[in-house]
């Protein structure tokens, strides 16, 4: 897949979960990384990208505010001299409501959360890029296809309005050399989102109608995330692609 030496990437909510193994994976790679984090402790990823050998730079931010986006994106460039792989994966579910009774501070904040602190990531960020190894990936969800199951439809609704970004976007900034993709990950156990909102049965369920017979894992999103902002994925852009061992076929 070609290496990542020399690059500087920066991945929003990496200090858990999905975020957590694709900081630690573009390290792996050869790349400097920049994480982002608001609640949680980032000192197992920053321990585990050091131990690779490569530069980390951990920071504060409120994935919502443009503001603090904004000058997350000026502090990794300062510190650590640049930046070509973006990373939007902080996101949530927040809580389960149905649409009918949700309120609109509840929709709002899903929205900011998922889909305008990705526009806000890339809009920081493309200053800041070029080609040809100027990359943008965005981590949606299966949501964004199916409509996410129960009271997770504002999550559905911003996912599915990630896939326009990423489409929109690509076709902006090909000329620059930049490409522009988002992951629609499936069942990926192993994170808190499925530890705090989808029930051991449920997932049992969900697991069972897997073509592939098991639950994604965030290996399986850092792997792909590492060929989409490695040179081999340079004639890839504006595409979401699935990962969900088949679980949209079914």
């Amino acid at each position: 897949m070609g290496t990542l030496d020399g690059t500087v990437a920066l991945v929003t909510g990496g200090a858990i979960g999905i975020g957590q193994a694709i900081a630690v994976a573009l390290a792996e790679a050869g790349a400097d990384v920049a994480v982002t984090c608001r609640q949680h402790s980032a000192e197992t990823v920053e321990r585990a990208i050091a131990e690779r050998g490569r530069r980390v730079l951990v920071m504060k931010m409120d994935a919502t505010d443009s503001a603090s986006v904004g000058q997350a994106v000026q502090q990794t460039v300062q510190t650590l001299g640049g930046l070509d792989i973006v990373v939007a994966n902080a996101g949530g579910l927040l809580a389960r409501v149905p649409l009918g009774q949700m309120t609109d501070e509840h929709w709002h904040a899903v929205v900011d959360l998922n889909l305008y602190s990705a526009f806000y990531l890339a809009r920081a960020s493309l200053p800041h890029l070029s080609g040809p190894r100027g990359r943008i990936i965005l981590i949606s969800s299966m949501a964004a296809y199916t409509g996410g199951s129960g009271g997770a439809g504002a999550y559905a609704a911003a996912k599915a309005g990630m896939s326009g970004l990423t489409r929109a976007l690509a076709k902006e900034v090909a000329a620059q050399g930049i490409t522009v993709n988002a992951i629609a990950p499936g069942l990926i156990l192993g994170t808190p989102f499925h530890e705090q909102f989808t029930s051991p049965a449920d997932q049992e369920s969900a697991i069972s109608r897997i073509p592939v017979g098991r639950a994604g894992r965030p290996d399986d999103v850092a792997s792909l995330v590492t060929y989409l902002a490695s040179e081999s994925s340079s004639f890839l852009t504006g595409e979401v692609i699935s990962l969900s061992g088949g679980q949209q076929l079914t």
